[in-house]
């Protein structure tokens, strides 16, 4: 099984986070399971990486085409899910009308699972930006009622980054975060974003007083595991009913990303 995992860094600009999804997908996966990392193009952020981006809506929009170009590669190169390896989501109603492969994302498919481990699911992240965006894809999803507190980690994408070689300060601080989403109703962790998620993972942390921490992207790949397993088996493909499911014909998707000069290596 194949499964293309979609990452909004470009993962060769910060090679701790890179290695360290290596190494924790290695673990998560089964044997006979190939995740194929694959990041945002390289220049795609020319100011401050990549939270000043994502705090805005025009440019994550912009953004979100990556993800789309990725989701049809994927499909077109044969494999067999799809992953969104970002909390927000980015592109996932988009793609979903696409292709057929499964696609699992992040933010969704971590509370979905951290329901079962707790009836309030609490996000602990380190960019402030991103909660508008969680919020309101979670009324979406009509997850709402199940995501309590979201709270931030006192330290940003550049001490995420030294934390690989100076662990403790960042355990502290995510530490301090997630109690005080419990003091606020949380039962269960979800750690907001990729980088902070898989640092937690290569560090063993799977709970916090007594409140469980979700490894979201292990979970995550393993969900994509058994949707491939499923597509396989069955050719079951999301809901092609209405606007947000009805899909284009490749053609006229082709067509327009060529009139609005969409380049072919942006994936």
């Amino acid at each position: 099984m194949r499964i293309w995992h979609q990452s909004f860094t470009v993962l060769d600009d910060v090679p701790h986070y890179r290695d360290a999804l290596h190494r924790h997908f290695a673990g998560q996966v089964r044997p006979d399971t190939t995740m194929d990392l694959h990041g945002m193009a390289e220049g795609t952020y020319p100011s401050d990486y990549p939270g000043t981006h994502i705090g805005h809506v025009y440019l994550s929009g912009l953004h979100r085409e990556q993800f789309v170009q990725a989701a049809l590669r994927a499909q077109d190169e044969g494999y067999d899910a799809f992953l969104i390896g970002t909390i927000p989501d980015t592109g996932f109603e988009e793609v979903r009308t696409l292709v057929d492969i499964p696609v699992v994302a992040f933010g969704q498919t971590s509370v979905l699972m951290a329901a079962q481990f707790g009836d309030c699911v609490g996000i602990v992240n380190f960019i402030g930006a991103l909660v508008p965006q969680l919020r309101r894809n979670f009324r979406n999803y009509r997850l709402d009622q199940l995501v309590g507190p979201i709270v931030q980690v006192e330290a940003g994408f550049t001490d995420v980054m030294a934390a690989y070689d100076n662990p403790q300060p960042l355990l502290d601080a995510f530490a301090a975060a997630a109690r005080r989403a419990i003091a606020a109703g949380a039962t269960v962790i979800v750690p907001g974003e990729g980088p902070l998620n898989v640092f937690l993972a290569d560090q063993g942390l799977v709970e916090v007083d007594g409140a469980p921490v979700l490894d979201s992207l292990g979970t995550c790949a393993r969900v994509a595991e058994l949707r491939g397993a499923q597509h396989r088996s069955s050719g079951i493909r999301p809901s092609r009913v209405g606007f947000y499911g009805s899909q284009p014909s490749r053609e006229l998707v082709d067509a327009a990303r060529s009139f609005y000069g969409v380049p072919e290596s942006l994936a």
